[in-house]
């Protein structure tokens, strides 16, 4: 049987594969666990690839279009922002922890330690570096990159390729996600911001009551000590903290998708 190269076959199948593989391509190239740069870009795009072909049989049949048309380049650049905004969202939710890790080491002295990201590509502190890798050993423990993989799915079947997609209020909650972001990671250092605080506010009473004291000497390293103790202690409320925001991202990454 002769392979028909056609402008409308052609355009049926990009439609059918291409336009699932841009959205999955897109989630992949900035999702949390995915998207990191220890991921090598031949893998994410084999897996997007995969992932494609395995699901666009599943999904309703779109009326063939012009691949070289306006509106075919219109729907990729949706589709392709459709998946990057969901995976955006998502990491969301994983620089919450950092920020709240830097808060913590900039108040116990330790700001000054600081490393490159091995998966993104930036300077953090190494308190943050400690939190974003336990952050992402529980999520993978607890399967989140599956829950979130399937939200992605899933919004194919309420927000299909074919249909509307709201953009100005998709927007706007992803905006109001990154005054979540910050909002959640300072209730994540408080407690021992809070504590460090109490720690500095002594070693002042200390400097004023007995001033031959070196308090730069002498507070820097307790204050080491102590914060390290104190992040030691705050481990314990890892997890529940972890589940309490984890449950809110999953709900803003359906949200977004479209799924109940």
């Amino acid at each position: 049987m002769p392979l028909d190269l056609s402008l409308p076959a052609l355009g049926a199948w990009i439609g059918g594969y291409l336009l699932v593989f841009f959205r999955i391509g897109g989630f992949f190239l900035v999702a949390p666990v995915f998207g990191t740069q220890l991921v090598s870009r031949r893998v994410r795009t084999g897996l997007a690839l995969l992932v494609a072909v395995l699901i666009a049989p599943m999904l309703p049949a779109l009326p063939p279009q012009d691949p070289l048309s306006l509106a075919m380049t219109v729907t990729v650049a949706k589709q392709l922002l459709i998946g990057l905004a969901m995976g955006f969202s998502m990491q969301i939710f994983f620089q919450a922890f950092v920020f709240g890790a830097q808060l913590i080491a900039m108040q116990m002295a330790l700001g000054f330690a600081s490393m490159v990201d091995p998966a993104n590509g930036i300077n953090v502190t190494v308190l943050a570096q400690y939190f974003l890798l336990m952050l992402t050993l529980v999520f993978l423990a607890t399967n989140g990159h599956l829950v979130m993989f399937e939200v992605m799915l899933e919004s194919f079947r309420y927000v299909p390729i074919a249909g509307e997609w709201d953009w100005s209020q998709s927007s706007w909650s992803i905006a109001g996600w990154g005054t979540w972001m910050f909002m959640s990671g300072l209730l994540l250092a408080l407690p021992a911001v809070t504590a460090l605080l109490i720690v500095n506010i002594a070693f002042g009473v200390m400097t004023r009551a007995a001033p031959q004291l070196n308090v730069f000497s002498l507070g820097f390293p307790l204050a080491l000590l102590l914060g390290l103790l104190i992040v030691w202690m705050g481990m314990r409320g890892f997890l529940p903290q972890y589940d309490a925001l984890s449950v809110q991202a999953f709900a803003m990454l359906r949200q977004l998708a479209g799924v109940p």
